[in-house]
């Protein structure tokens, strides 16, 4: 019988399923690993529809477990995805499904 998962691994695991729990944030991420590119807040309001508070607070979310990055522009935030983390993400799935742990550490 394998070992149960760790607890800071298990926890940081579950902190990115709750971030990825609202459908708004999952477009948001989407968005922003396709556009490839920084975006500021104004962008993803146009793209996603919602109000900017609204994006704003989604925003906060993401970069709180580090699937996006801030950058601070002039008196402007942009962001941009977190290519590291959202690579792990998979790998994360995978384990929380009974899957071997990859070979990297991306908890």
């Amino acid at each position: 019988m394998s070992a149960l998962l760790d607890r800071a691994t298990a926890e940081t695991y579950a902190s990115w399923f709750r971030a990825l729990a609202d459908p708004s944030r999952v477009q948001i991420v989407e968005y922003l690993a396709r556009q490839g590119r920084p975006l500021s807040v104004g962008e993803l309001v146009a793209a996603v529809g919602l109000a900017q508070s609204t994006v704003s607070q989604h925003l906060k979310i993401l970069t709180e477990v580090r699937f996006v990055l801030v950058e601070p522009v002039g008196t402007a935030r942009h962001y941009r995805i977190n290519q590291a983390c959202i690579g792990c993400f998979p790998s994360a799935a995978d384990v929380v499904m009974g899957r071997p742990a990859p070979a990297g550490d991306c908890a």
